[in-house]
């Protein structure tokens, strides 16, 4: 549930973040972690987009973390929709999924920082300063691989199938290369088996792959082969 906004009861005007994330506990280590400091206050929390858009409008914050993996939606496209409706209005994305693969994905939605949420403790704050002066705040990794990316553009071998795939459907593809099952799946992403086999399905066209067995050998290799690239 969003909670009521809080009081910033210094004179010093502090900047305003709002969290959002499914899991209560990361929301409270962040604003433990952001009250902490001098010139930032979390104003404000949310599970889900919807609560996230309802606070967006009635607290009026300067950044906003946005986890990937929301109940009932993605953080990707809730990026986008932020970015939409409130275009100066920056948004680090927090995620467990490993920079590498959504990063990129999550800068096209509109974010200006993407973060594991394994090294938060040391970046988040370093993140939300860059942002709020109008920076990017990327890992040294994921820049070295976005410049690599730009190379291969340019000599056209990048093309990756991946590409072609809904945010949504990106990630049904590479949970399925990491091995889990559908059932798995459709719990992490708060689906049911049936939309699962709907996204599956559609990953099949967009890839033209022949059956659920060819489109799990195909994103297990996808997989290993983003693995070695890190």
């Amino acid at each position: 549930m969003v909670q009521t906004q809080r009081t910033n009861t210094h004179h010093k005007k502090k900047s305003r973040v709002l969290v959002v994330d499914d899991h209560p506990i990361v929301r409270q280590g962040l604003a433990n972690l952001i009250d902490h400091e001098d010139d930032l206050i979390v104003c404000g929390e949310a599970e889900n987009a919807a609560q996230a858009l309802d606070a967006l409008a009635r607290l009026t914050p300067d950044v906003v973390i946005v986890d990937i993996t929301l109940k009932s939606s993605n953080g990707i496209e809730l990026t986008r929709i932020i970015r939409q409706q409130h275009p100066q209005l920056p948004v680090i994305v927090l995620s467990m999924h490993d920079e590498s693969v959504y990063a990129e994905r999550a800068l096209r939605a509109g974010a200006q920082a993407y973060l594991m949420k394994e090294v938060v403790a040391e970046k988040v704050v370093t993140a939300i300063r860059k942002v709020l002066r109008g920076e990017v705040y990327l890992s040294d990794k994921i820049t070295r691989n976005f410049l690599r990316k730009l190379s291969e553009k340019k000599t056209g071998l990048s093309d990756t199938p991946a590409e072609r795939l809904s945010n949504r459907e990106f990630e049904v593809f590479t949970l399925i290369g990491q091995g889990y099952k559908p059932s798995k799946i459709a719990a992490c992403m708060n689906l049911s088996i049936k939309t699962f086999e709907t996204y599956r399905a559609r990953i099949k066209i967009k890839l033209n792959l022949a059956d659920a067995e060819e489109l799990l050998q195909y994103a297990i290799k996808w997989v290993n082969i983003t693995d070695r690239q890190k």
